[in-house]
């Protein structure tokens, strides 16, 4: 696989197409690719995450130590811990490989140093960020209210 194919695959991912094909070039250089084999796990749930990976072939098992959240399958074009490449956080879920699989590794330094090296695409990706907590706040907003009419209804 070239350069140029791992850019046009970097592309599909929605947060970062927001960068732009210089900075992609850079993250596509920065990539690791690893193959996994089925029933190997890729992270463990309570890990410290330092970077994510996107699913490029396969597909993993998510299952979340938390009780009462069931599995979650997820397949190629996923980005698995996106939050990970902006500040260290623990891994919520345990990802296993469900067949053989391959994924890019993002480490933070090394999209940290890109996004240093691209003002631009810092600033398009805050601004992405920025619009999907405000929509966020308003999907809150709409259920708490829903909630509150229901709640009305039954009184």
């Amino acid at each position: 696989m070239t350069i140029e194919d791992d850019i046009v695959y970097l592309e599909r991912i929605p947060l970062l197409r927001q960068l732009g094909a210089a900075a992609l070039r850079i993250l596509a250089i920065g990539v690791e690719s690893y193959d996994i084999q089925p029933s190997q796990v890729l992270f463990t749930a309570g890990e410290t995450a330092d970077g994510a990976y996107i699913i490029k072939q396969g597909s993993f098992s998510l299952r979340s130590v938390r009780v009462g959240e069931g599995e979650v399958i997820a397949g190629p074009g996923t980005l698995l811990g996106e939050s990970a490449l902006f500040a260290e956080t623990k891994r919520p879920a345990t990802a296993t490989a469900r067949e053989n699989s391959t994924v890019m590794r993002i480490s933070r330094s090394m999209f940290v140093r890109m996004l240093e090296g691209y003002p631009d695409a810092a600033q398009r990706l805050r601004q992405m960020i920025i619009s999907r907590s405000e929509q966020s706040t308003r999907d809150i907003k709409n259920v708490r209210a829903a909630l509150i009419r229901d709640t009305e209804k039954e009184d």
